[in-house]
């Protein structure tokens, strides 16, 4: 079995697949380069990124189908779960080899697959929308660290750029490593680099945060602390409502 490696990125997967339909290559695996671990036996070969051969293959699968079911698409590339570049080859096969529009079929198992899948995508993104608590640093930016279990933020950036239009604002991705920053014009994609025993989130020094922030955060300390409620410490009402692995999100979690 050879495997196409590519470089990660969404356009390199289309490019890969583009190659596979020009070279009549359909017993090739893609797979990351960054993640892909060569077997002892394994034919490798790493395949460029070419963006003209990407947006072919894309407005191909535009033709074909509906602007939801491309979203869907998009959302099993955003996943990340491994090898599922297969059923993302596997749906374009279908779509490529019929003559006609495709529309949902649940008698497809790639295009159900899809459809699952890019429901626990939004799922996810719904979730991050709601739970992205900004605070403000002392550059007038406003700023929250997430570690959505699905790469979330290329889908969440247009719902804070239409709220939060007259503000600054950078959401960063702890567990990939880049976040998105609004400059009140467009949305961009930035890296940052911290020091070993820098927390991101929970970092509470005044070098960080505005004054204001640090005021509104002691207020909130002191409410939580002084005004408790009666069922606040119910674990298994507040597990039943939210899992555990959201509670980093929430204000009452970052100041306990």
């Amino acid at each position: 079995m050879t495997t196409w490696l590519y470089d990660g990125t969404f356009d390199g997967f289309l490019s890969c697949v583009f190659d596979m339909y020009w070279q009549r290559r359909m017993d090739i695996r893609i797979r990351k380069e960054q993640e892909h671990i060569r077997g002892a036996y394994e034919d490798v070969i790493f395949m460029p990124t070419i963006i003209a051969n990407a947006e072919r293959v894309w407005a191909g699968l535009n033709k074909k189908v509906s602007p939801d079911n491309l979203q869907q698409f998009f959302c099993c590339y955003l996943s990340e779960l491994p090898a599922e570049e297969d059923n993302m080859v596997g749906y374009i096969r279908y779509v490529l080899g019929n003559k006609d529009v495709v529309l949902s079929d649940e008698s497809n198992l790639h295009s159900t697959h899809m459809a699952q899948l890019s429901k626990k995508v939004y799922r996810e993104k719904h979730r991050m929308e709601s739970l992205v608590s900004f605070q403000l640093t002392k550059d007038n930016i406003y700023y929250d660290i997430i570690s959505p279990d699905y790469n979330v933020l290329p889908l969440i950036a247009r719902h804070f750029k239409e709220h939060y239009t007259d503000q600054y604002w950078l959401i960063y991705d702890k567990r990939r490593r880049f976040g998105i920053y609004y400059n009140l014009q467009n949305v961009e994609t930035v890296r940052l680099q911290f020091n070993e025993n820098f927390d991101a989130r929970y970092h509470h020094s005044g070098n960080i945060w505005g004054p204001e922030e640090v005021f509104y955060q002691q207020i909130w300390k002191a409410c939580d602390r002084d005004l408790p409620v009666g069922n606040s410490n119910n674990q298994r009402l507040q597990m039943q409502h939210m899992p555990r692995r959201y509670w980093k999100y929430l204000a009452e979690g970052s100041i306990k």
